[in-house]
């Protein structure tokens, strides 16, 4: 494991061991509830959005370390982002958890975003990864239902 590798999974543990953002806003406009019937990740995400930009968000949830890193990670990274913005940054970490793992990845310009470049690799936890990011999207168009992560 190169020095890279050893930083990204030192950044995902940390996350996990102390989310950022963990509850619930008691007022919020938007919300989600995500679940993956894979491996039992869930998370329940609250968002409050003035005039079109995030002002506070919270997560509340179980899962495995990937799940509740992503997710912690996430909130740090859209505090006030637009809506817009957030959906962008929702592309973005798509193409980097799908894009074939023998593809280069520019890592300087991802930022925070690098750590989930290793995760490509194994796709059971893509769905891991990606539960916090399709319930955001998924809050964010102000639906109230559950996202389900499916087999493919």
């Amino acid at each position: 494991m190169n020095e890279l590798d050893e930083l990204y999974k030192q950044v995902i543990l940390d996350h996990n061991k102390s989310p950022r953002n963990f509850g619930i806003l008691n007022v919020y406009t938007h919300h989600a509830e995500g679940h993956n019937p894979l491996c039992g990740d869930e998370i329940d995400l609250t968002v409050q959005v003035e005039n079109n930009v995030i002002k506070e968000v919270k997560f509340e949830g179980a899962g495995c370390a990937i799940s509740k890193a992503s997710a912690s990670i996430m909130t740090t990274l859209i505090k006030g982002k637009t809506i817009e913005e957030a959906k962008i940054l929702v592309d973005e970490f798509r193409e980097i958890v799908t894009r074939d793992p023998d593809d280069e990845i520019d890592t300087l310009n991802l930022g925070k975003l690098a750590v989930f470049c290793g995760v490509r690799e194994f796709p059971a936890r893509v769905k891991c990864a990606s539960l916090a990011w399709h319930t955001l999207n998924n809050a964010l168009d102000s639906a109230e239902n559950k996202v389900k992560i499916e087999k493919k």
